[in-house]
Formats: structure tokens, sequence, C-alpha cells
């Protein structure tokens, strides 16, 4: 046996012990288990950016440290507590086809909510400050019979006001809805994108981005002006706080977000978030917001201002930069970008119909909407609970915050009040412009970069998905994988999980 000089292995033994991080830095470089993966936000951007990771991952186990300013998970996903109820403060609604958060629930056991007859068919009414220029019955029935009786004719008399610009309407919606579906499509035929361009180009959404919903709506769709003015600025004022001016590939989104069979998550849609990164073996550290993102190389140094220090080899901000302080250095490029504030203010007691020049509170529909004048001072009055007649939570949309003064001017009874200002979502304005999904080139990424093209839980999973994709592929480099069945699944365990809601 040949055997090494004592000297000799003491100086090999020396250079081990002196320069542990060459060993480190070879297992990193071609993406070991040992490799950090360092998660901004534990909304659903976040949290289904640490799923994916999992879930498409087999061969590596990487760490992943996932960071939260807030005491609490769900970054926008959030509920408020009135009279000891719960109800959504944040992202409220969900779409039927929108499959990742439906694959969610079912991988979580959550349960998914579908409003009843008698909310679905809601009284509708759009104020102009004046006086109610649209609306529609209320059925306040306990029967379904009568609620589809009353809801069909709702649809005769919005239909003899708009005529068949809503079937046109409709049509352009469910185009939009068909092209996005492609983000569903199995891994072994969708790429992976590095930039929210080609993500948007792939699926035939880019040009939607490049003018206003207005412009697509009279240009291309052909809808009747009354039906825009009215209707479709209702809807856009009421999920995105903005007018048919917004860019138009939001301004679909927020139209599919009015059709039927909307649902959410029992109990808040909050803990789709934690439920998944629950699942996800994440080390979470609540309370504790990052300062700064430095690049040393081999690595990203993260501060906190709790003044702790981490290092990861992959980084990923998956919560707004636009009113965050954090420092990069070196520094990152990313197109200044306002967001659009929706105050969000919940009333127990009694609307005032004398606001509204009516006699009784029974004559005020149960959803207020108002159109695009900026004299008036809320966007939406909706019922969230009725107790008794006298007793009714309230859910007030408005761009500015509203003052004690007006709300005892819009309501004769008010025994509890709660506040909440949202950066809800960007301020919209074609031709939309958009941050890259890797920031600097190397291994730092930025899931919010998609809010451009349109903001809602479901646009942040699938680019939450894309991203998983990028680090696997550029870091590990590795192909996602997943189970051949994988149409309109989000491939979140080893058979398809997607069941329609």
């Amino acid at each position: 046996m040949f055997m090494l000089p004592l000297k000799i292995l003491i100086l090999l033994l020396f250079f081990c012990l002196t320069f542990p991080h060459i060993s480190s830095s070879t297992s990193t470089s071609s993406g070991g288990d040992d490799a950090t993966v360092c998660i901004i936000g534990s909304g659903i951007g976040g949290s289904s950016v640490a799923h994916f990771l999992r879930q498409y991952s087999t061969n590596h186990h990487p760490k992943i440290l996932i960071f939260e300013r807030h005491a609490i998970v769900g970054g926008r996903m959030a509920t408020v507590t009135i009279g000891g109820d719960a109800f959504e403060a944040g992202a409220s609604i969900l779409h039927p086809k929108n499959y990742h958060a439906s694959n969610y629930t079912d991988l979580l056991n959550l349960t998914g909510k579908i409003p009843s007859s008698s909310e679905s068919s809601i009284s509708l009414g759009i104020w102009d400050g004046n006086g109610f220029v649209v609306k529609t019955l209320n059925a306040n029935s306990n029967w379904g019979i009568v609620n589809k009786i009353v809801s069909f004719f709702n649809g005769i008399y919005l239909f003899m006001r708009y005529g068949f610009s809503l079937v046109k309407m409709e049509g352009f919606v469910d185009e939009t809805v068909n092209k996005f579906l492609k983000y569903y499509e199995g891994v072994e035929t969708r790429p992976v994108f590095e930039s929210v361009e080609e993500m948007l180009k792939w699926a035939g959404l880019f040009n939607l981005t490049g003018k206003s919903l207005k412009e697509e709506l009279v240009d291309g769709v052909k809808l009747a002006p009354l039906l825009i003015k009215e209707l479709v600025t209702v809807i856009t004022r009421i999920n995105y706080g903005q007018s048919a001016n917004i860019s138009g590939l939001a301004g679909a989104v927020s139209l599919a977000g009015s059709g039927g069979g909307l649902w959410a998550v029992e109990g808040g849609n909050w803990q789709m978030a934690a439920g998944l990164i629950n699942i996800s073996d994440v080390e979470l550290h609540l309370h504790e917001e990052i300062d700064s993102i430095s690049y040393l190389g081999a690595y990203y140094e993260l501060k906190s201002m709790k003044g702790n220090a981490y290092s990861c080899e992959v980084t990923v901000v998956a919560t707004p930069l636009d009113e965050l302080s954090i420092q990069f250095s070196p520094l990152v490029s990313v197109p200044m970008r306002q967001l659009q504030h929706t105050h969000a203010t919940f009333v127990r007691g009694l609307v005032n119909p004398v606001y509204f020049g009516l006699k009784a509170v029974s004559e005020i529909p149960e959803l207020v909407a108002t159109i695009e004048d900026p004299h008036l001072p809320f966007t939406s009055i909706s019922i969230l609970k009725c107790y008794n007649e006298t007793d009714v939570t309230y859910k007030v949309f408005s761009r500015q915050a509203m003052t004690d003064a007006l709300l005892d001017s819009i309501f004769s009874v008010r025994k509890e009040t709660v506040r909440i200002n949202w950066g809800a979502y960007p301020h919209y304005k074609a031709p939309e412009k958009f941050a890259p999904f890797i920031l600097d080139g190397k291994h730092l990424y930025y899931v919010n970069a998609f809010e451009n093209a349109a903001s809602t839980m479901e646009t942040s999973a699938v680019a939450a998905e894309n991203i998983a994709r990028l680090i696997l592929s550029r870091f590990f480099g590795k192909d996602s994988s997943c189970p051949s069945d994988t149409k309109r699944t989000s491939c979140s365990s080893a058979e398809a999980l997607h069941s329609d809601m």
C-alpha cells in the first residue's frame, strides 16, 4: 500500500481545515442540497414558490427560508373580524378556472365556499351621485326557485338596457380566459419563461397590455358606450379601484372576476399560503423585514431590520417592491410603478336611505356601485351579512379614507367600524412596462413582475410556478418534472388534484 509522508498528510489536513469553503462552493455551484433559497414575502406568491420548489425537485432538497415582515402569513390575503364574524379584507374571490387555487384547496383539505342562490342573485344599483341609473330587483328569499326567477328577470332588464353588447363582452372574457389556461399545460410542452413579455406572448395575451380596456372594447369588441360607462366601469372600479382606462389584460381579468361560479376558501383565503408553507418544509421568520440584499459572489447576504444576516445562494422577492425600501447591492433596475390604494371600510350598523334619496332601507340595493366621477366619495357599498333588519355588516371600497363625518352621513347607525388601507395592486396604464423575472442576471428573482399584467391570487401562483421552474433549471440545472396528466393542474401531487368546485 502506498503511504503518504507524514509532512504531506499534515499539510493536507491543515489545508482542509483552513479552507473549508472550497468544498461548499463546489457543491453550491452544482446545485447541492446545502444550497439555501430565501423568499421574501409569505403571501400566495412566496408560499407557491416554496411549494413548487418542493413539488418539482425530486433530486435536491435545498433549505428554504421565508421572511415575513408582519406577524402573520398571507400577504394581501387577510380577514377582518366584525361582531365575532370573520370577513375577507383583502383578496376575496376566486374564479372557477383558478386551477392552482383549486388544487391548493384540495391538497390542504380546505373547503371551498360557493355563494348560495340568494347570495349570488343580489340586487345591483349603479349610483351616479343623483340617483340610481341602474337598479335590479331584490329577491331576498330563501326559496331557490324565487331567486332564479328574479335573476331571470334581472337578466332581461340588463339585456334590454345593454343589448347584445353583453354577449360580446362575455365572449371577450371567455377568449381571454381560454388563453390564460395555457399556463396549466403540462411542463413537457410549456416552456420556462425568463421574462414576463415572453410568458404573455406565448399565451397570446401580450397585445392586451399595450392598449387600455376601453380601447379594446370600443375598437376591437365593438361594445356599446353605455355598457362601458356603466357596467364595465363598475366592475373595474370594484375589482381594481380604477376606471375602464386600465390596461386591457388587467381589465379582462377584472371582468372575469364578475362572472358566475366565484368562490373563496371557507375561513379565509390566507389559509392557502399558511398551508403551503406548512407542508413545504420551510423555516419561517415572522415579523422580520429584510432591509438589504447584497450579492457577494457565491451567495446573497440578506440583512434584516432585526440586525440578523442570512446567506442565500438563491433569493426570491415575492412582495411588491414599489413601497418597500430594500437596498440592493449592486443596484437592480425595476420600472417605476405606482400602487393603487384601496381603502376597505367595514361597518356594522345600518345604511341611511336618505343619503340616496330613498325612504326605506329595503329600497337600497344590496350592492351599491358607482360610475367614474371624482366627486363620488366611494366605489361601492356591499352587504356582507344581515343579522336582522336593523343590524347589518357592510364593506365599503373607496380610493380615499372615509372620514367619520362622511360615514355618519351614509350610515344612520354605526356600531363598529374597521378601516384598512391596502396597497392592493398596480395602477394600470397601457402600454405596460414589466420588471424582469431575474433582477440581476444571476439568482435574484422577482415574482411580482407579473403583476403589471394582472394582479390576482391565481396570477401570483402562476408566476410563482414559473419562478420555481426557473430556479430549478438555472441553479440546479434540472428540468421540472410533473405527472404526465398535467392538463389544467398545478402538479401538486403524483396525480392530478383538480376537481371542479
